[in-house]
């Protein structure tokens, strides 16, 4: 079976940024999100996505309202980013004349997303004043713009993301408990890179395979040493560490081949190995990622999935070991005699040579 995996669109995917540009669900805990996250999305009730930065928050929003059937737009506000002074008008518009530099009427946000899907990341980084209106247009469903008298009705579905502890921040007054209600109707937690190492080399794949079009390269591939690496690693940036990590890999590797120091992590990996929690390893992955891909071999009712199977692995191996049939041999656990008969069966025996 093929692996969901969430992406932005081209116009949308700077490099500058710092959230993350893919979020697939190959580990089991993502998988696991994934199922109670397309439950909820046809319904209207807010959700409260929280997880740390770079873990595919926004991601996991517009999948939500892509699943939802909700006709209207897909818009993402960053609350981190919004200035105080102008955060009500950003939020719902202003009439002409409204402040100094209100030159013409505006819509805010919540009219932008009318019919659709308002995300606001950083929720936690609101000021307390616009918290206390936010709630109100949430209880109403209809904003005034500043400047104005006239309620506007909206029908949005909110989606509200966070890094930090809403209930931290209630307790020490900087978040509303009412709000925090409000929004906390369904919460989803997406699990830091750490917590689902299923993801790690799926993603880094993914990564490796941008970087190849991107650049019109060969496809850099990673050796086994460098995938326990990636495995071994906290990311305490999560998916964006990974990328950024793998595009300079990337660059600074002369060949296709991805070797540890190309990684440039050890300074960085202090704690516990994934593989030390988990039992999880390189290997252990690429079995997982050929059990799926053969899974789909089989759906499809290939008649012939065992021969090339087998000759794919017998050719493949061969290769590696430059045809020497001892080595070979060796490395699939096989005897000389079972190998050549394989090769007799498969047609790769070496034509003889001419007299």
């Amino acid at each position: 079976m093929n692996v969901p995996i969430l992406t932005l669109a081209d116009h949308e995917n700077s490099r500058e940024e710092i959230r993350a540009k893919a979020l697939l669900f190959a580990d089991e805990r993502s998988q696991q999100l994934l199922a109670q996250t397309e439950r909820v999305a046809d319904s209207s009730v807010a959700v409260l996505i929280q997880g740390e930065t770079g873990t595919g928050k926004e991601l996991l929003a517009r999948h939500i309202h892509k699943c939802s059937g909700r006709k209207g737009p897909f818009i993402a506000v960053n609350g981190a980013a919004i200035t105080e002074s102008l955060a009500e008008s950003e939020f719902f518009g202003h009439e002409a004349g409204a402040f100094t530099g209100a030159i013409g009427r505006r819509e805010g946000w919540f009219e932008a997303a009318h019919g659709g899907t308002l995300f606001l990341d950083e929720i936690g980084d609101l000021p307390l004043i616009l918290q206390v209106k936010l709630l109100r247009v949430l209880q109403e469903r209809e904003v005034v713009r500043v400047g104005g008298r006239k309620p506007i009705p909206i029908d949005v579905r909110l989606i509200s993301a966070t890094h930090v502890d809403l209930q931290a921040a209630i307790a020490s007054g900087r978040f509303r408990e009412d709000l925090f209600y409000r929004l906390n109707i369904v919460t989803l937690r997406i699990p830091p890179l750490r917590e689902r190492p299923g993801d790690i080399l799926p993603l880094a794949r993914h990564f490796l395979g941008q970087f190849a079009r991107e650049h019109t390269r060969k496809e850099p591939w990673l050796s086994m040493e460098a995938m326990q690496c990636l495995l071994a690693h906290d990311w305490p940036g999560n998916i964006r560490e990974l990328e950024n990590t793998l595009l300079s890999a990337a660059l600074q590797s002369e060949g296709p081949l991805i070797e540890t120091w190309h990684l440039q992590l050890q300074r960085r990996t202090a704690s516990p190995s994934s593989i030390e929690r988990t039992g999880i390893t390189p290997s252990d992955t690429l079995w997982q990622d050929i059990q799926r891909q053969l899974a789909e071999l089989l759906e499809r009712g290939d008649d012939s999935l065992l021969a090339r199977w087998e000759s794919l692995l017998l050719e493949t191996t061969l290769r590696r070991h430059r045809y020497n049939q001892v080595h070979s041999a060796d490395r699939l656990g096989i005897s000389r005699h079972t190998l050549r008969t394989l090769m007799k069966r498969h047609d790769l025996l070496p034509s003889p040579p001419r007299p």
